[in-house]
């Protein structure tokens, strides 16, 4: 494997910089250097075994740079570390020894209690950048929030964009700051608590600004057909180079950025059949790259393969977590009634939720007839800490009619017992940037691409949300915003100001992630034991088993007021010797609730609609407390 320092261009410690760019098509290379030190001057690179390689003794820091291939047209670096004025601009040299980091302590992240954030760097604040970001890292390690998760940040072309299209992928786009940046971000997520992993996309490349096919047609395959363009050449003719490219690309945010791990975009479009699959060594390389401090893996599989989040021992990929569709999917239904398009396979039911939370994936084998197949795999072995829910995510807030947030959906009854039900549940809780205190801002589709490409990918936008019953009229779709208008960019950065306007939301949330954090059962995850039973047609009980009967319920009524009288329901009797005690209510006033009352009584159980409650055992002569605020 190629060391990630000799692809691209490096800063040598003895002065000067380093170059190397795989071109196995090109008869010369020269590095051009156009402005900073040592600019302007030329250097031919030497050809050996497809790479060409250099060293310009003039060059250093901030030195920007450009390769020719064959005398002809100029092209930033692939390995470009950063390009100041977008990829068909010149790269710039960048020392990762300028930036002092203070983090020696950190250790780094494991799955277990954390509490995941995706967030958009153009969006999260008004200025959308790094620094600006950096500002609300102490409130967001205030909000219980341990674990950040960056939509990507890889250079793409425009002014904005959801970064799924990078092109060059190892430049952090300069529409969020210089990589430095970045690296005071990071470090500074570690001072406060936080760890930091990227998105990246190693399924296609972005169509505009994508020259690599400059360098080498190997870069991509046609064996495969990938659903947003050209499939990457993982184990075609001359694929070890590109494979050393990702493969370098995944170690370097790792060690320079001293990132806590990734997450995988649609790994389901990741075509390899040789033996060493790329995400395993992709895996493989990350780890390796940190040294001693512990990282994470995430992954997004459409498919739904078991496969990624187990141990290479056993024919694994190692991915240490799997982003659950199934569970978001479930939800949306129980909570707005609607299973159009691909919420078809769902409906909302209260035996969903019990076995997402017991099992994670839904969807093991059994047909899906949206898909007219069979989809996924088993689960068996794998506990809640392999899989991540959510209620939200960029993907299906964009889905959403308006580009609307989940509680802009439903009633607060039913919203708030579903943020319960995710933040207490067993697997690995994320939310979306705002989510936490019930954002009124929507997040669109956005893209700023060429005036021609823009009507394609507007047109497309349009023919994907058909799928939805409610958006397939062409008068319906006439109130999708144009992805490519800076107005629709604009709307969807965050007013934080609503922490204040919406507190009843986010105390709530705040409050659930304590408990979550710091209740010596709900901390467990499940891994001490979990079962659950349905009550009725839209209300069931979760039990976390303690040590020494020191149990939990949390349970969940999305329907009208429940009176259970008779209860014959072994999971609600409470430990020998004791009684039930409620601990928490989504209905208690702090929250905007209507007020709540203990569920057990002498008239058996009474649990209120559209809520959830968490109830712990006590011993049974106790005198019954004021039912608690938070």
């Amino acid at each position: 494997m190629v060391d990630n320092f000799t692809i691209g261009a490096e800063i040598l410690r003895e002065g000067g910089a380093a170059f190397r760019v795989w071109a196995p098509e090109r008869k010369r290379v020269e590095v051009l250097l156009e402005d900073g030190p040592g600019a302007p001057a030329e250097r031919e690179l030497q050809p050996e075994d497809g790479y060409f390689s250099g060293i310009a003794a003039e060059a250093g820091s901030s030195t920007r740079y450009r390769y020719r291939l064959d005398g002809g047209a100029l092209f930033a670096d692939p390995a470009s570390r950063f390009q100041p004025y977008g990829p068909e601009g010149p790269s710039e040299l960048v020392d990762p020894a300028g930036f002092e980091w203070t983090d020696a302590d950190w250790n780094g992240v494991r799955m277990q209690g954390q509490v995941i954030y995706e967030m958009h760097i153009g969006t999260f604040t008004d200025d959308g950048t790094w620094s600006a970001a950096r500002q609300q890292l102490a409130e967001l390690a205030n909000a219980g929030i341990s674990l950040l998760e960056v939509m990507p940040v890889a250079d793409f072309p425009g002014r904005f964009g959801w970064g799924y299209d990078g092109t060059l992928l190892f430049a952090p786009s300069w529409l969020y700051g210089h990589p430095h940046e970045m690296r005071s971000f990071v470090n500074e997520a570690h001072e406060r608590g936080i760890g930091v992993i990227l998105d990246v996309v190693y399924n296609h490349i972005g169509p505009e600004g994508n020259h690599l096919k400059e360098f080498s047609p190997d870069y991509f395959s046609k064996a495969y057909q990938n659903d947003w363009g050209e499939a990457i050449n993982f184990d075609g003719h001359n694929s070890g180079p590109v494979r050393d490219y990702f493969i370098a690309n995944a170690a370097y945010w790792i060690r320079d950025f001293h990132l806590d791990g990734l997450r995988l975009d649609a790994t389901q479009q990741m075509f390899d059949q040789s033996s060493d699959h790329i995400i395993r060594a992709l895996v493989r390389s990350a780890h390796e790259a940190a040294g001693g401090r512990n990282i994470v893996i995430l992954a997004e599989n459409e498919t739904q393969q078991s496969m990624l989040a187990r141990p290479p021992c056993v024919g694994g990929y190692g991915i240490d977590a799997l982003w659950n569709d199934d569970f978001h999917h479930s939800a949306m239904v129980a909570i707005t009634g609607r299973n159009e398009a691909y919420y078809t396979d769902y409906m909302g039911r209260p035996q969903e939720f019990i076995s997402a939370m017991k099992y994670g994936y839904l969807f093991q084998g059994q047909r899906y007839k949206w898909q007219k197949q069979r989809r996924g795999t088993p689960s068996r072995g794998l506990t809640p800490l392999h899989f991540v829910t959510y209620i939200q995510n960029h993907d299906q807030v964009a889905n959403s009619t308006g580009g609307a947030r989940a509680h802009m959906l439903t009633g607060p009854g039913r919203y708030k017992a579903m943020a319960a039900l995710l933040l207490l549940g067993p697997s690995t809780p994320m939310l979306f940037q705002g989510e936490e205190f019930a954002s009124s801002k929507p997040f669109y589709y956005f893209a700023d691409h060429n005036p021609e490409l823009a009507k394609i990918v507007q047109t497309g936008r349009s023919e994907f949300l058909s799928q939805f019953r409610s958006l397939a009229s062409s008068k319906s779709r006439q109130i999708l915003p144009d992805p490519g208008n800076p107005t629709t960019f604009q709307r969807c950065k965050l007013d934080f100001s609503e922490r204040e306007t919406n507190a009843h939301d986010y105390d709530l949330h705040k409050d659930l992630i304590r408990l979550r954090r710091e209740d010596v059962v709900f901390r467990q995850q499940g891994l001490g034991g979990l079962d659950g039973a349905v009550l009725s047609e839209e209300a069931f009980v979760l039990r976390y088993f303690g040590e020494d009967g020191d149990d939990r319920l949390l349970i969940l009524n999305l329907g009208r007021d429940l009176h259970l009288d008779p209860a014959p329901e072994p999971l609600l009797a409470p430990p020998e010797g004791r009684r039930w005690e409620l601990i928490w209510s989504s209905e208690d006033v702090r929250y905007g609730g209507s007020g709540t009352y203990e569920p057990d009584t002498e008239e058996n159980w009474r649990i209120p609609g559209h809520a959830a409650i968490v109830v712990k055992p006590v011993p049974a002569g106790e005198p019954r407390k004021e039912v608690p605020h938070a």
